[in-house]
C-alpha cells in the first residue's frame, strides 16, 4: 500500500504538504481485523484513532433492553476513535469490524507531539478535524430531531 496516496484522501490530512505527510506515515502502524472482531469497546481508555484502508466498520452503543444500536457504518478513508486525541474520557461507543479489516493506527501521544512541534501543520490538520467533527455532529443532532418526532407520534 502507497500510505501516503491513501492519507490524501482522509479528509483530515487531505491537502498537506508532503513533508507532513510522511511525518503521518511515520507515527501510524497497520492492524487487521476479521469481521465481526471487537476493535473496542464503549468504556474502554481511549489511546489510539483509526483510519480505515479496507473494509468497514461499524460503530455502535449498548441500549439497555434492545441490544447493540449502530451508530454509523464507516469505510475506507474515514476514520474513527478520533473524541480519544480530544479528551482523556473512556470510549464512547464501541467499533466493530463489519468486514474484514485493515486499519491505520496513530497514537495520540505521537499525534499531539507532531502536532506540538509544527504549528502550521497543526493548524491544517486541525480545521479538517473540526469540519468532521461539526458534520458528525450536525448528523447526531438530525437523528435526534428524528427520535424525538417519531417518539412524539406514540
Amino acid at each position: 500500500m502507497e500510505v501516503i496516496g491513501f492519507l490524501k484522501e482522509v479528509p483530515m490530512f487531505r491537502g498537506l504538504p508532503e513533508e507532513g505527510l510522511k511525518r503521518i506515515v511515520g507515527l501510524s502502524r497497520e492492524e487487521g481485523y476479521r469481521s465481526g472482531a471487537v476493535i473496542f469497546r464503549e468504556g474502554d481508555p481511549g489511546e489510539t484513532f483509526y483510519i480505515i484502508v479496507e473494509g468497514t466498520v461499524r460503530i455502535s452503543k449498548f441500549v439497555p433492553g434492545a441490544g447493540e444500536e449502530a451508530m454509523a457504518f464507516l469505510e475506507k478513508s474515514e476514520y474513527f476513535g478520533e473524541m480519544s486525541l480530544i479528551d482523556d474520557h473512556p470510549r464512547s461507543a464501541m467499533a466493530i469490524a463489519h468486514t474484514d479489516c485493515r486499519l491505520l493506527v496513530i497514537d495520540k501521544i505521537g499525534f499531539w507531539d507532531l502536532l506540538s512541534s509544527d504549528r502550521e501543520l497543526a493548524s491544517q490538520i486541525l480545521r479538517d478535524f473540526c469540519r468532521v467533527l461539526s458534520r458528525r455532529l450536525r448528523e447526531t443532532s438530525d437523528r435526534l430531531v428524528t427520535i424525538f418526532s417519531i417518539a412524539r407520534a406514540f
